[in-house]
């Protein structure tokens, strides 16, 4: 299945992408450095990114996507920083609102299915009003704004639009949207992100967002009723935190879930990070000095799942990408821990200084989440390839012409045979 990515940064939606089985026909991303992530992977031959295409490295505003033909996937995370509660929280006004642009390539693509990523701030009530807006963009790509017209305008038409039962069926998405936290899916993070998933409307597919498969309490449970948790991790008793007061009601309910990771679980077989400079051969893991506790920024507890890694508006925030031991005593993660704790595999290699790495992988996706969302996705789209050998044999008997094939996103519009 063919896929772009969009604001792809280091890569983390686009590996879970690829990882749920689509093929990237285009990155796309402004960023020097990320770019250069990127390709120093390509060099080094990693093999999910052996066969991604060069890198667009510019403003997607100046992306031609209609040469890509018909995809079946548009993915991205358009900048978070105009409704992060870290930024200027400007919305629209900010220059670095994507989301018109991500509308443009859902509009010159027609893909099956879109899936895109952004901050939790989306979700304010300040920002309802755009937030309704950017999914009504959305979902009907081709109303387009008329000239400079203002968007609470644009916003208005769109409704009269959606709202109107006898409107021209044009090319419309059916879309949804979630809150999600990565912690619930097995991410040693407790990062929570919006994600808006579309399906092209005349395809008639039914989705739904995956249900939680980690959980908290069983991590409490782990740690304070049956002890397992110390034991694998061979803490011994004087070195473990102190028992929270208020968890005894959460450990009578336990349900099928599994256990949340935590900072530990995700780093505990790593070396320990070397003043000398030196990385014990692991990539991206050396020593980061200057670690320090602020207010409202303390860092994450090793035996719970980090605090959202930021990439910070005015370089690295110290509290967010610290590590905090039982004993009181806190470091910096190094680039390495922090990319596991956005589980980047550990053979991923991030270019640039530390501050740059840590930008990098605080705007990156969770891979492990991108592709249990990218997988659920493909899980919907692969059954229609029977209604596909359907179209291709109502075209061959001249009762359906060629462009609907190709806009159905059919085999012929690849250049497949009916056998793959």
């Amino acid at each position: 299945m063919r896929a772009i990515e969009l604001f792809a940064g280091a890569g983390g939606l686009a590996l879970g992408v690829t990882r749920a089985g689509f093929s990237h026909e285009a990155i796309v991303e402004w960023n020097r450095d990320a770019c250069e992530t990127i390709r120093e992977n390509k060099r080094r031959g990693y093999v999910e990114v052996a066969d991604w295409p060069e890198p667009y490295e510019g403003d997607v505003r100046a992306f031609d996507f209609r040469s890509l033909g018909a995809l079946d996937l548009v993915a991205g995370g358009p900048p978070c920083q105009p409704f992060s509660l870290g930024g200027r929280h400007q919305a629209h006004l900010d220059p670095r609102d994507m989301w018109p642009q991500a509308a443009r390539a859902v509009l010159e693509t027609s893909p099956r299915a879109f899936l895109f990523e952004n901050v939790r701030g989306l979700t304010r009530a300040s920002f309802a009003a755009y937030f309704e807006y950017i999914r009504l963009r959305l979902s009907f790509p081709e109303l387009l704004p008329r000239g400079e017209e203002p968007w609470a305008a644009h916003h208005a038409r769109l409704l009269r639009h959606r709202d109107n039962s006898k409107r021209v069926r044009g090319l419309e998405y059916d879309v949804r949207f979630a809150l999600m936290n990565a912690a619930n899916y097995g991410v040693p993070q407790k990062r929570e992100r919006v994600f808006v998933v579309g399906f092209r409307s005349d395809l008639g597919l039914s989705w739904s967002f995956p249900e939680p498969t980690h959980s908290r309490d069983v991590l409490l449970h782990s740690q304070w009723v049956t002890g397992e948790y110390w034991e694998r991790h061979r803490v011994a008793p004087k070195k473990r935190p102190k028992k929270p007061a208020s968890t005894q009601a959460l450990l009578e309910m336990l349900d099928h879930r599994e256990s949340w990771r935590t900072v530990r679980d995700a780093i505990a077989d790593l070396p320990e990070p070397q003043t000398n400079g030196k990385s014990n051969g692991v990539l991206n893991h050396r020593f980061q000095a200057g670690a320090r506790p602020y207010p409202g920024h303390t860092g994450s507890p090793v035996d719970e799942p980090s605090k959202t890694l930021k990439a910070g508006v005015h370089g690295v925030p110290g509290g967010e990408n610290t590590v905090v031991f039982p004993d009181g005593t806190m470091r910096y993660l190094t680039a390495r821990e922090a990319a596991r704790v956005q589980t980047f595999p550990d053979d991923y290699v991030l270019t640039g200084a530390w501050s740059e790495c840590m930008r990098q992988i605080g705007n990156a996706v969770a891979v492990d989440l991108g592709r249990i969302l990218a997988e659920r996705v493909a899980a919907v789209l692969k059954p229609p390839r029977v209604a596909e050998r359907r179209t291709k044999y109502l075209v061959k008997k001249g009762r359906r012409d060629d462009r609907t094939a190709i806009e159905l996103g059919s085999p012929e519009a690849r250049g497949d045979s009916i056998a793959s």
